[in-house]
């Protein structure tokens, strides 16, 4: 595991995949994460399993709670009594970080928010996300990748064919993922600026901003010359046809990306074992190819459709520009690359399950992090009170106020 935030304590207030995620990128980095639950539900994804959304049943490895979860420490703690808010607050005071997606309303009633945060603790960065943003009309209203990054932030409408009927449907936790890299990311920069100059900032993303960020190419060019002028080309128009997917004989799909067409043709051409088209008058340079584009696709298109998938990749193996296999999320785990670089982690844990976690696709000094399993519900509730002084007297007393589980 990387040591790069080792001795820095991240108090997380968190559901859902999205704020967690973040938190799961600074326990691989080294952090001591404390997942704060409320006793009683914890998490709402822990629920996934009983409502059958996982398959395997009830004893299932709930993967979508693993993933952004794992590294972390877990305690319940009812935040919305005294209690329970005296018991975070020791927690905030030994922290250098304190990381929430809960809703402006919801910090303040549960006095979480910044002024509650760092009353106790001035020096604490202070990290939300959220859906739309932290000023606005909309700052208040709950946002999910399914809904704000991929609806109102435009990816969706972005990857939707001409002709489909509906937007195209997102995977799970898509945006949700990559948003949680950019807190931990402006959470590492906030912990360096108070190293620094001593001032700790409050770190804000939200899912509209990431969504944004990602479109930016599109929405910059709109800004520009109005309406969507980022060009949308069907296969057949593609001005440079060693650019795109082509089917194979067994019906999968290799992709070319080769953007310097003229500089790959005459290599790709003799690989392929079709030099003659390298001297043909119609695909001569990228203008001529551009000129008949649509003859060209249909040339590489019936020298796709001769091979198969495998014997593709066997012959694109030596070809300098670049092209890749389309694959299934279900081949990653047996890709050289992925073996070779560590981008899957195995995970071992007390009950004997042993499972793969995606790892943190950023590496320090080339090593791949070890994971450790998410927390169970509360597991590390006395072990963290025990560490912050209290004795077993107190805590039992906590216990039987229902402050923590």
């Amino acid at each position: 595991m990387s040591e790069a935030l080792s001795g820095v304590r991240v108090i997380e207030v968190a559901a859902w995949a999205f704020v967690p995620s973040a938190g799961a990128v600074l326990a691989d980095w080294g952090a001591d994460v404390i997942k704060v639950e409320h006793p009683e539900t914890g998490d709402p994804q822990r629920g996934l399993v009983s409502m059958g959304l996982i398959p395997g049943g009830p004893d299932a490895v709930n993967y979508i709670m693993e993933q952004p979860n794992r590294g972390k420490r877990s305690i319940g703690i009812d935040i919305s009594t005294d209690a329970g808010r005296q018991v975070l607050y020791k927690l905030v005071e030994t922290a250098d970080v304190f990381l929430t997606s809960f809703l402006p309303d919801v910090r303040q009633r549960l006095q979480i928010d910044l002024e509650h945060i760092r009353a106790v603790n001035p020096k604490i960065v202070y990290a939300r996300g959220s859906g739309q943003g932290p000023r606005g009309v909309d700052r208040g209203r709950p946002g999910y990748d399914g809904s704000v990054y991929w609806g109102r932030g435009g990816i969706a409408d972005a990857l939707t064919p001409g002709d489909s009927k509906f937007p195209i449907g997102g995977r799970a936790a898509f945006g949700d993922l990559a948003g949680g890299m950019a807190i931990a990311g402006g959470i590492a920069a906030g912990l360096l600026q108070v190293a620094r100059t001593g001032e700790a900032p409050v770190v804000d993303v939200s899912l509209l901003g990431l969504a944004m960020w990602q479109l930016s190419p599109d929405i910059v060019a709109s800004g520009l010359y109005g309406g969507d002028p980022m060009p949308k080309f069907g296969r057949s128009a593609s001005p440079n046809p060693l650019v795109g997917s082509y089917r194979t004989s067994d019906d999968r799909f290799i992709t070319l990306m080769m953007l310097q067409s003229d500089r790959y043709w005459p290599e790709f051409c003799t690989l392929v074992g079709r030099p003659d088209l390298i001297t043909d008058e119609r695909f001569a340079d990228g203008g001529a190819r551009f000129n008949n584009r649509e003859e060209c696709v249909r040339e590489i298109d019936q020298l796709f459709a001769s091979r198969t998938y495998g014997e593709w990749k066997e012959l694109l193996a030596g070809l300098s520009g670049a092209w890749a296999p389309v694959q299934m999320a279900s081949e990653l785990v047996d890709d050289p690359m992925v073996e070779a670089n560590g981008y899957l982690a195995r995970v071992d844990r007390d009950d004997g399950k042993s499972y793969d976690l995606v790892a943190n696709p950023v590496q320090m000094d080339e090593a791949a992090d070890h994971l450790r399993p998410a927390p169970e519900h509360g597991q590390h509730t006395e072990e963290i009170l025990l560490e912050l002084g209290l004795d077993w007297d107190a805590i039992i007393a906590y216990k039987e106020a229902g402050a923590i589980l």
